[in-house]
């Protein structure tokens, strides 16, 4: 008999999830409707093989339930609150935060670490994820491992939770057959990537507010305070002039003020036109070049993606790949089109029997002390110089990560400072000179 996953609300208004037995999509809605259940989706899944007397047991009992349902289980619908719709409604659009998913993806590694297989930990962590938005997902993904789909596949239907890198790091596990280690890469790369946002924007915020604060200030004394100098030097006949770059400034902002229309129009179309190349093959092949060479954060960028990379190989090789297969699999964890390109040369290459770490070679993007080392493997035992080369792959970006929080906050200083001193320089010299009062000679002919 055909297997159907529901969603319908009780007379109670609540939603209810369930996966029945049933001759047909049209029997199964209409046995809802005859319970005082409103069908919301019905959608029938792949058959699985080998189901177990208890499932059907179970089916059969709910559907022996869903029968007696009118005169045993119905309460009479009740009216909400206000308080309890506003609740309602906030729990239905609650968003789904990196804290959930990291608690999610800590608590599902721990589970199979401990052996308890996917369904098992599935349904575990559902009953304790407070976030319904969150839950509803989960939901939707122990569905699909149900009907025998692999999870990253329903992770893919939401993007927007789950990141491109981590729904990959999945796949990759899945397909090896050693999904618990890719959990604890994923758990790693969620740490990482938010320790890093947090010494990154404790550098950033504070300065960028100063840096907006400053342009702010140096706008608004430009409109405001310099017009009001210059008057003052006029009622009195001073024939003092302000700074030449106070009045150049100012005459570029009122010009701007007036026709404000003409930069908007041109940074919408540069910003428009910057858009439509990057979306372009050629243009996004650039722009994931620029990612990897531009300064500051380019070898940090390059480190990270390839590192992951070399986990993914290692992890497959482990669970008794060929490097071909291996290849294949471990570029899903890779979003960059430069570092793809040359992972579809390596597998061209290994197909027509040339080395696979010629193209990374070539590239000039791996530092000699990756190549060399991945061409030692190949020469003695991959698997052991992969875990060793991952190692050295750790420190470095480290070093990286350190000697970036070491120049960022330079960087930032300077563009700081420049803000500042062109601040004084445009609006508070003018403003000492009313101050001390030196414009009065010129007006008295002193």
């Amino acid at each position: 008999m055909p297997t159907f996953v529901y969603k319908a609300k009780n007379a109670r208004g609540e939603t209810l999830r369930n996966r029945v037995e049933a001759g047909s999509k049209r029997l199964l809605v209409k046995l809802l409707k005859e319970n005082n259940f409103t069908p919301i989706e019905v959608q029938q899944v792949a058959a699985r093989v080998g189901k177990n007397v208890k499932n059907r047991k179970k089916n059969a009992e709910l559907q022996e339930i869903m029968q007696n349902v009118n005169t045993t289980t119905i309460v009479r619908k009740t009216e909400s609150t206000p308080l309890e719709k506003v609740k309602k409604y906030l729990a239905g659009v609650r968003r789904v935060t990196k804290r959930d998913l990291v608690v999610f993806t800590e608590n599902f590694y721990l589970l199979k670490k401990a052996n308890f297989n996917n369904i098992h930990a599935l349904s575990t962590i559902i009953k304790t994820t407070e976030n319904d938005t969150f839950r509803s997902v989960l939901e939707d993904i122990l569905i699909g491992v149900e009907s025998g789909e692999n999870m990253y596949t329903t992770m893919e239907y939401y993007e927007n939770i789950f990141p491109y890198l981590y729904i990959n790091m999945i796949k990759v596990g899945e397909l090896s057959g050693n999904l618990t280690t890719s959990l604890e890469q994923a758990v790693k790369y969620l740490d990482d990537t938010t320790a890093l946002n947090k010494r990154i924007r404790k550098i950033l915020i504070p300065n960028i507010i100063q840096f907006v604060g400053l342009l702010v200030l140096l706008i608004v004394g430009t409109i405001v305070a310099i017009p009001a100098i210059q008057g003052v030097f006029e009622q009195v006949g001073s024939t003092d002039q302000l700074p030449a770059i106070t009045l150049w400034f100012s005459g570029l902002v009122d010009t701007l003020v007036a026709y404000w229309y003409i930069p908007t129009l041109i940074i919408l179309g540069i910003v428009s036109g910057i858009i439509f190349y990057i979306n372009t093959p050629k243009g996004k092949y650039n722009f994931h070049y620029f990612k990897y060479t531009m300064p500051i954060f380019g070898k940090l960028i390059f480190a990270l993606d390839f590192s992951r990379f070399l986990k993914a190989i290692l992890l497959n090789l482990q669970n008794g790949m060929r490097i071909q297969d291996a290849l294949e699999v471990s570029k899903s964890v890779i979003k960059n089109y430069v570092l793809l390109s040359v992972i579809e040369t390596s597998i061209n290459n290994v197909l027509i029997g040339s080395s696979w770490i010629e193209p990374i070679e070539k590239s000039g993007l791996a530092s000699p002390m990756i190549v060399e080392m991945l061409k030692i493997g190949m020469q003695t035992d991959l698997t052991e110089m992969m875990e060793k080369l991952i190692e050295y792959m750790e420190i470095d970006i480290n070093q990286i990560m350190d000697k970036i929080m070491a120049v960022l906050p330079e960087v930032v200083y300077a563009i700081v400072g420049v803000v500042l001193i062109f601040f004084v320089i445009v609006v508070l010299v003018p403003c000492i000179q009313v101050y001390m009062g030196n414009f009065l000679f010129s007006a008295y002919d002193v």
